[in-house]
């Protein structure tokens, strides 16, 4: 496997900065840039002009991920030539929330194929539900089938969001590709470091990923009251307040959820993934040391499970929550991971406005909120 990079620093300068790549013949070209590059004229044309052989994946960010650290309005261009992985392309509409399962299923069917290894999919980040997506994709391919990627960021504006795949650049597509092959070495770690606080408090009514209602009350209004002079700035300051998910117990589950909206008429919030109807749910806060850590602990994960030969590629999705709590220390999480993989490893990725991956190796995949999610790639 062999892997070239590229960071486009104004749209204008694609042309100039795909022509000074060392030419591969490329198999995947993975695409993660702002708002201002992926709906300036001509991304998918010129890209395509560059590398014709080519498969075309990725999505807008809240931020953008190379071993350089993080950057804001840049576009990075990945490279990847396989020596014995082979790829399969898929990509759906999505017509809204409701859809989210359905659009699975029918993206899992594009790729699915007899020696699927993995999948890596993007979808949008506004009017989708993660969880349903994921389960989707999961019960046309299996659900030993690992499963990695993330939802498309605008900046942080939850306004607009984008894919880039076969059909260029789209505000309503999901796009993902499956790999095959016994070379390939697929490496996946998820790991959060936020903290709980405050009391439990029981799911009373949901539908899906809206939540309606917390000990009886519009979970609207108590939501508020915990965050103060943050409620203000929702739902962009709800990133700042996930939820942890507990079971019937109080037992954690390991998941969290973001906050990706606010209905003012119902009192209901928009979580990022599903919620569970009989289980409750706490909020969470972190520090920067805290989430450097599990950055780490991710990273270690990953890198654990493949041991090739030749270029790896890392594949960094981290929530853009974890952005705003680290600041300007936000490098610190991207260089954590890139003291796990060495020199000999690139590294691409985003922040997100969610996660996806399997738990831990051969555990069923679900959708993430608040983590630093890496997907690792190599042959053997």
């Amino acid at each position: 496997m062999r892997v070239r990079q590229t960071i486009i620093r104004k749209p204008t300068d694609l042309a100039v900065g795909l022509s000074t790549m060392e030419h591969i013949a490329a198999d995947l070209l993975l695409v993660f840039g702002s708002i201002g590059h992926f709906t300036f004229p001509g991304l998918r044309e010129q890209l395509q002009h560059a590398f014709p052989d080519a498969m075309l994946l990725g999505c807008s960010t809240a931020g953008e991920i190379t071993a350089e650290g993080v950057d804001d309005d840049t576009c990075t261009i990945t490279a990847i030539k396989f020596d014995q992985a082979k790829l399969r392309q898929g990509s759906t509409h999505l017509s809204g929330m409701d859809d989210s399962f359905a659009a699975g299923e029918r993206l899992g069917k594009q790729i699915a194929a007899p020696d699927l290894k993995a999948v890596l999919v993007f979808g949008p980040g506004e009017q989708i539900n993660g969880s349903a997506l994921v389960n989707g994709i999961s019960s046309s391919v299996g659900t030993g089938i690992p499963i990695t990627g993330g939802l498309a960021g605008d900046g942080g504006a939850f306004k607009e969001t984008f894919t880039i795949g076969p059909n260029g650049v789209v505000n309503n597509q999901v796009v993902a590709i499956g790999l095959s092959g016994d070379g390939l070495r697929f490496g996946h770690g998820s790991f959060g470091g936020w903290e709980p606080f405050g009391p439990a408090r029981k799911v009373t009514r949901c539908d899906g990923n809206i939540l309606h209602e917390l000990d009886g009350e519009p979970a609207l209004e108590i939501y508020r009251r915990y965050l103060g002079e943050y409620a203000s700035g929702l739902p962009a300051s709800g990133l700042l307040f996930p939820f942890a998910m507990l079971g019937e117990d109080h037992s954690a589950v390991g998941l969290i959820r973001t906050i990706l909206g606010i209905d003012e008429t119902t009192g209901s919030l928009v979580l990022a993934g599903e919620i569970n109807p009989n289980g409750y749910l706490r909020l969470m806060h972190a520090s920067t040391d805290k989430l450097v850590n599990g950055a780490e602990s991710a990273a270690e994960a990953a890198a654990e499970m493949v041991q090739g030969s030749g270029d790896s590629l890392a594949i960094l999705v981290s929530c853009v929550g974890r952005k705003l709590v680290m600041g300007d220390r936000v490098d610190e999480e991207v260089e954590a991971v890139g003291d796990v993989f060495g020199k000999a490893g690139v590294l691409t990725g985003f922040y997100s406005y969610g996660e996806i991956s399997p738990f831990t190796p051969g555990a069923s995949c679900k959708l993430h909120n608040q983590t630093m999610t890496i997907t690792s790639l190599s042959e053997r």
